[in-house]
């Protein structure tokens, strides 16, 4: 199954959408192909789909009302590039850090590989210095 470009990005308006905006962790499981590889650096999470809710869960309980705006989305072959800009207010533990009430700001870019209209391969960046400096865990100096 060949998707176009325009499904390809359909796809991952709908994954930020449901995923990153209402929190909807499961829709991993429809959007994203049972071979789903991602290429984060954390190696504290699970391969696959699972890994992918799991950042989802650790994200929502630091951030229980973040909220992402896709500033850009560009599409070429069986490749989706999404650029971000996330907002929330720290509410919750984060990488150690205890909630501070601290509104936050972000960027996030990730590139999605589309294959038979699943989402398969995830390279992403995510400004988590920036974050960790808002929420007071490294000096701002």
């Amino acid at each position: 199954m060949t998707t176009t470009t325009d499904e390809n990005k359909r796809l991952v308006r709908r994954f930020v959408q449901e995923f990153k905006n209402k929190a909807n962790h499961g829709i991993v499981d429809e959007l994203f192909s049972p071979r789903f590889e991602h290429h984060f650096k954390d190696p504290r999470l699970p391969r696959g789909r699972e890994g992918m809710k799991a950042l989802g869960g650790v994200v929502v309980k630091g951030f229980p009302d973040v909220q992402a705006t896709i500033e850009d989305l560009l599409a070429e072959g069986n490749k989706v590039v999404e650029r971000t800009t996330a907002r929330a207010t720290h509410k919750g533990e984060f990488n150690g850090v205890p909630a501070t009430g601290n509104k936050v700001g972000w960027s996030e870019i990730h590139i999605y590989r589309i294959e038979g209209g699943k989402v398969a391969e995830l390279w992403s960046e995510i400004d988590f210095l920036g974050i960790m400096l808002q929420i007071g865990a490294i000096p701002a100096q």
